[in-house]
C-alpha cells in the first residue's frame, strides 16, 4: 500500500491529524489561518524505509503483508541484514535468503557509521562468509530458538567481537535499537489506520500545551 502524508495542526486544545491541512478546524469551524495557529502545520516523518535503499542495516518487517497494509501489531515479524547494495540477507526454514525485493516498507536500524571506513569496505565479504556458516543450514532452523533474529543478532555480534567490543544479548539489542523504533512505528500505524477510516483524528493535548 502506498504511503500518504500525515499532517498535524494544533487548535482548540487538540492535535488534529489529517491527510492535508484542513481549511477549517473540525472542532470549532473557524478558518485555520497562520495567525490563528500556535505553530505551523507539521508533516509527520514516516518511520518506515525502503529496505533495499538502506545499506548495511538491520531491517524489520511483518512476515506477511506490510506495516501499513493491515498489520495488527501482534503478527510475526521477520528481520534481515542488508549488504552495501541493499540485498537483504535473511534466515528462514530454507536457509539464508538473499532478497532483492520484498522489503520495501521496513523499520531500519543503521549498523555502520560513515567513519568506519574499514568496516564499510569489508561488510559484504563478512556478511557473505558469515552466511555460509554451518549454523545457518536449513535443517538447523527452529521457529523459536534458531530463527531470523538469531541469525541477524549473531552477525551483529560477530562484527562487535571483531572490533574488540562487547557482544549484545537479544534483550539488550532489542531494548536499545528495536523497541524505540517499533514504538514510533506503532503510533504512526494508529494514525494511518484512523485516517484510513476518518477524515480527521483528534487528540486532546495536555493542559500545558493547549493553545488556540
Amino acid at each position: 500500500m502506498a504511503e500518504t502524508a500525515i499532517v498535524r495542526v494544533r487548535h482548540c486544545g487538540a492535535a488534529i491529524f489529517s491527510r492535508r491541512v484542513p481549511e477549517r478546524c473540525p472542532s470549532c469551524g473557524r478558518p485555520l489561518r497562520g495567525s490563528d495557529l500556535p505553530d505551523a502545520p507539521l508533516r509527520l516523518p514516516s518511520p518506515f524505509r525502503h529496505g533495499h535503499r538502506q545499506p548495511r542495516a538491520f531491517l524489520l518487517r511483518p512476515t506477511a503483508g506490510t506495516f501499513l497494509g493491515g498489520y495488527d501489531g501482534k503478527s510475526d515479524l521477520h528481520v534481515g541484514i542488508t549488504n552495501s547494495n541493499g540485498v537483504v540477507y535473511n534466515y528462514d526454514a530454507e536457509g539464508v535468503q538473499r532478497a532483492g525485493t520484498g522489503w520495501e516498507q521496513c523499520i531500519s536500524v543503521p549498523l555502520v557509521q560513515p567513519h568506519m571506513f574499514g568496516l564499510l569496505q569489508q561488510w559484504d565479504q563478512l556478511l557473505e562468509e558469515f552466511s555460509a556458516g554451518q549454523a545457518w543450514l536449513p535443517h538447523r532452523y527452529d521457529e523459536h530458538e534458531h530463527n531470523c533474529y538469531t541469525y541477524a543478532l549473531a552477525f551483529v555480534n560477530s562484527i562487535l567481537a571483531a572490533q574488540g567490543k562487547r557482544e549484545m544479548s537479544k534483550s539488550e539489542f532489542t531494548e536499545k535499537f528495536v523497541i524505540p523504533q517499533t514504538k514510533r512505528a506503532a503510533r504512526y500505524i494508529t494514525l494511518h489506520q484512523e485516517l484510513t477510516a476518518n477524515e480527521f483524528y483528534i487528540v486532546p493535548l495536555p493542559q500545558q500545551e493547549e493553545q488556540g
